[in-house]
């Protein structure tokens, strides 16, 4: 499996480090990361780095068969962005390219309130098949801690995308 995540300029870049560092060996992993994140990887990431100015990139063709993509945080920038077909970066082109392609395509909107132009956007979008899933926290899976709390939101991502993941205590018959 092929997962991109691209990191927006929005509050919560470190989720979309989070969510890179979890995914299992197995998934092929790439990354986008817009000059606005100011984020910093090591070599150590495994990770195929591609900078948000290279619309080039073999990410931002539907042959290069990527399965999923993920925008952790998605800044309401690039959700307008992508929600008009707008594709003047690496990352919103790349979002184009799984619309047309079908493939799976999450959003975690990172901005609250949400404005009526936000929620229109993401409205338009979740008609098209992509997943709309801000970083909400839930209290069922009993978090005590900010880390806890944010495997849990990691892991309820990687569920809506298709990756197995044991990161978060899942409800069950004895709870």
């Amino acid at each position: 499996m092929k997962v991109l995540i691209a990191i927006s300029g929005a509050s919560g870049a470190s989720l979309g480090i989070k969510a890179l560092r979890a995914l299992p060996e197995s998934v092929e992993k790439h990354l986008i990361i817009s000059d606005h994140a100011q984020i910093v990887l090591d070599k150590e990431e495994n990770v195929t780095l591609h900078k948000d100015e290279a619309i080039w990139a073999s990410v931002a063709s539907g042959s290069f068969g990527m399965d999923a993509m993920m925008i952790i945080p998605c800044s309401m920038n690039t959700l307008a962005k992508v929600s008009v077909g707008i594709a003047d970066n690496l990352t919103t082109r790349a979002a184009s390219v799984m619309i047309k392609e079908q493939k799976k395509l999450l959003l975690a909107p990172r901005e609250m309130p949400f404005s009526p132009i936000a929620l229109e956007n993401m409205h338009k979008l979740s008609t098209l098949g992509i997943i709309i899933a801000p970083p909400v926290m839930a209290y069922y899976s009993e978090q005590d801690s900010l880390e806890k709390m944010e495997d849990f939101m990691i892991g309820k991502w990687f569920d809506l995308i298709g990756i197995e993941n044991n990161l978060y205590k899942r409800w069950s018959d004895n709870d």
